[in-house]
């Protein structure tokens, strides 16, 4: 016996239109209405998420929610730019349901709470394919003022944000390592839930237009998206490993094994702002991102030069030539 599932316009009503925010006209048009402020530039940009690629299918259908829009409002974050709004595309396979949608909508309208970044409008498909979500989130900045991965300067303080590695780490423990029989209920969760709920730092924005010279979140791993910045600016870095924030978790399940090392500096998942900082302006950052309760790490300095990123690590130096993930 076949279920009688809610018409597409009877889904958005249901599930998406008490979530949206005042521009989306009650999700009842064809477009959603927004107002830049004066004297602001828009930043625009757009992630896709594949079940079995960028989340498994035995996640919770609000973490999934959450995940797809947390690394859009992480790229904005890293330009300096506030959020404004988002749209969501969401293709549905066949064995959809009506409480996976109601708890993906409810996941979905708490992080948008906690984003600020409101839901405008979107799309709504059944596929034959896998689960698949695209979010094209907009933010504003003033004039001129978007922070660019092109612009990092030699002598510039690197700076990251938060933990490196926790996602990486959460995302392994699936395979149940050895390694993991050594950390805490606590610790394991920890992990877990980094993986699982990115912490876009959105409350960083005005301070990174104030004070950064360049900047990007790290979504495929610090070594291959310090490599991308340094890249696209033309000049090189030195890093110092020992530097590199890793929480009590990851430090644990480093000192146990410790090649996961690589993995924490190489792994993706982060969304912390890694960035370059003139080193006349570090103290003014750092205070303005303790303010907004964001820990910051210098972990390295911008030299000349077109090679990759040096990590100093235990006395040796090391490059990594494939630190990134890459799609195709």
């Amino acid at each position: 016996m076949s279920v009688q599932r809610p018409s597409e316009d009877g889904l958005i009503a249901r599930f998406f239109a008490p979530i949206a925010g005042e521009g989306a006209l009650g999700l009842k048009d064809d477009a959603a209405r927004l107002t830049s402020k004066p004297d602001h530039d828009l930043v625009l940009t757009v992630d896709a998420l594949v079940e079995r690629v960028h989340f498994l299918p035995e996640d919770a259908p609000g973490s999934i929610a959450r995940k797809a829009l947390g690394v859009n409002v992480s790229d904005l974050a890293a330009k300096g730019a506030d959020p404004a709004g988002f749209l969501l595309s969401l293709a549905l396979p066949d064995d959809w349901t009506e409480s996976w949608l109601a708890e993906f909508a409810e996941g979905l309208g708490k992080a948008s709470r906690d984003f600020a970044c409101p839901l405008l409008g979107g799309d709504t498909v059944k596929a034959k394919g896998p689960l698949t979500l695209s979010v094209t989130a907009v933010g504003q900045v003033p004039a001129g003022r978007m922070v660019l991965r092109t612009t990092a300067k030699p002598d510039d303080v690197i700076c990251v944000t938060g933990t490196i590695g926790d996602a990486a780490l959460g995302l392994k423990l699936h395979s149940g390592p050895d390694w993991a029989e050594g950390l805490s209920p606590e610790e394991r969760a920890h992990l877990a839930d980094r993986y699982l709920h990115p912490r876009p730092r959105h409350r960083l924005a005005a301070a990174l237009r104030s004070h950064a010279s360049a900047a990007m979140d790290v979504s495929d791993g610090l070594a291959g998206d310090l490599a991308k910045m340094m890249r696209a600016s033309g000049v090189g870095a030195l890093i110092e490993a020992d530097r590199v924030p890793l929480s009590g978790a990851a430090a644990k399940a480093v000192q146990a094994s410790p090649d996961l090392l690589d993995l924490a500096l190489t792994g993706g998942d982060d969304y912390e702002i890694l960035c370059t900082v003139p080193e006349k302006n570090l103290d003014s950052f750092r205070k303005e991102a303790d303010t907004v309760g964001i820990t910051l790490s210098v972990i390295g300095r911008v030299v000349s030069g077109h090679d990759l990123p040096v990590f100093r690590i235990n006395g040796l130096e090391r490059r990594y030539d494939v630190g990134s993930y890459q799609h195709f």
